[in-house]
């Protein structure tokens, strides 16, 4: 049985080769969207001090398991990326071709493979060989400096905006048109460079367009979406919660301080010599009651207001659980597969792949006996 049998992408054969964060997440998004995906690991992992029983980037995968470093390790992967449609790696740039699995040797087994590489500095410049993690990336492309407060150190978003949003993403959205590409009449393969400072970049081309234009400030804090404007952020409640607001459009914030109980008592929000009054204003109103009190205040209007859940409490909102945004496999509440697709629908069927777990069922299913331990054969 493949990783996944359901979805718009069944059928299509993904190799990727074991790394760290936006490489496996890439791949597993691939394999939520039918992929059947063969992650090919290294004896003693990739370097992650996590039990792979709970890797959920590796969910909807099956594994085999290639030394790489060993003396036959690069002819067994070119044994599967024969038979693949994309191959995805993580390395530094030239690692790969080090090990005999770059672009040349794999484009020669296939020449309609899509080869997809993801790195945070990419594959040319200065930078390319320097080490970096998602805090570096961003931090080089302005994409950091944009948030958190004014006069407060910038505030670190996990790693959801470099390594997933500009890495992941940006992979998986150049792999499918390359895979396009490949299989358009007269098309071939070829290398995908997606590097997470050129992904990072462009999620903030609508803020470039602003702050060209005037209508966005160079720093922190001082704009209408970075929490600058008072009817745009995040207020604490009586029981030190906190309340998300966006009511940017006039009939939403209307209806936000009339909600709030402040409608009379408050400038115009188009004073802006005013702003600091008006939030300190809105502050004191959502200090004045808990989290549910106001979400029950809210709840049902066009106010644009809602409580800030937290990771464990956000798959028993309403909302989600009726949408089934969050599932449950293998005992294991996570994200479901998205988006969704009226024809071709998505699921988990596997969870998080153990290491070499799945090498003989490859073997058959991919007409590869060579992958199998020598014992096996």
């Amino acid at each position: 049985m493949t990783a996944s049998e359901d979805g718009p992408l069944a059928g299509v054969r993904v190799v990727e080769l074991a790394g760290i964060g936006p490489g496996p997440f890439a791949a597993m998004l691939l394999g939520d969207l039918g992929a059947d995906v063969v992650r090919v690991d290294r004896p003693g992992g990739a370097g992650l001090a996590i039990d792979p029983a709970y890797d959920l980037t590796n969910r909807n995968k099956r594994s085999v398991l290639i030394d790489l470093k060993s003396a036959d390790g690069p002819a067994r992967v070119l044994d599967l990326v024969e038979r693949a449609d994309v191959l995805i790696e993580g390395f530094r740039p030239g690692v790969a071709e080090r090990l005999g699995v770059g672009p040349d040797e794999c484009l020669a087994r296939n020449p309609r493979l899509v080869y997809g590489r993801m790195t945070g500095w990419g594959q040319q410049g200065p930078l390319a060989q320097r080490a970096g993690h998602d805090i570096s990336y961003i931090a080089l492309t302005g994409t950091l400096s944009m948030i958190g407060s004014s006069g407060e150190p910038p505030t670190v978003p996990a790693n959801l905006v470099g390594d997933y949003a500009g890495g992941s993403l940006y992979l998986v959205i150049g792999v499918l048109a390359a895979l396009q590409h490949a299989r358009a009449e007269g098309g071939g393969g070829q290398v995908v460079d997606a590097a997470i400072v050129d992904g990072a970049t462009h999620l903030a081309t609508m803020i470039h367009g602003m702050m060209a234009a005037g209508g966005w400030q160079d720093r922190r804090g001082a704009n209408l979406l970075d929490g600058g404007c008072p009817f745009y952020g995040t207020y604490e409640t009586a029981d030190g919660e906190y309340m998300a607001v966006g009511a940017l459009e006039q009939q939403f914030y209307d209806r936000f301080v009339e909600l709030l109980g402040i409608k009379d008592d408050i400038p115009a929000r188009k004073d802006f010599d005013r702003w600091d009054e008006l939030r300190q204003a809105v502050a004191d109103r959502f200090r004045s009651r808990t989290r549910a009190e106001w979400t029950a205040v809210f709840e049902g209007t066009d106010a644009c207001v809602a409580p800030v859940l937290s990771l464990r409490e956000a798959p028993a909102h309403p909302h989600l659980a009726a949408r089934g945004t969050y599932l449950d496999h293998g005992g294991i509440t996570q994200p479901a597969p998205a988006p969704r697709f009226s024809a071709t629908p998505t699921a988990v069927s596997r969870g998080p792949a153990q290491p070499g777990a799945d090498t003989a069922d490859v073997a058959r299913d991919w007409d590869v006996p060579a992958i199998r331990p020598q014992e096996d054969r």
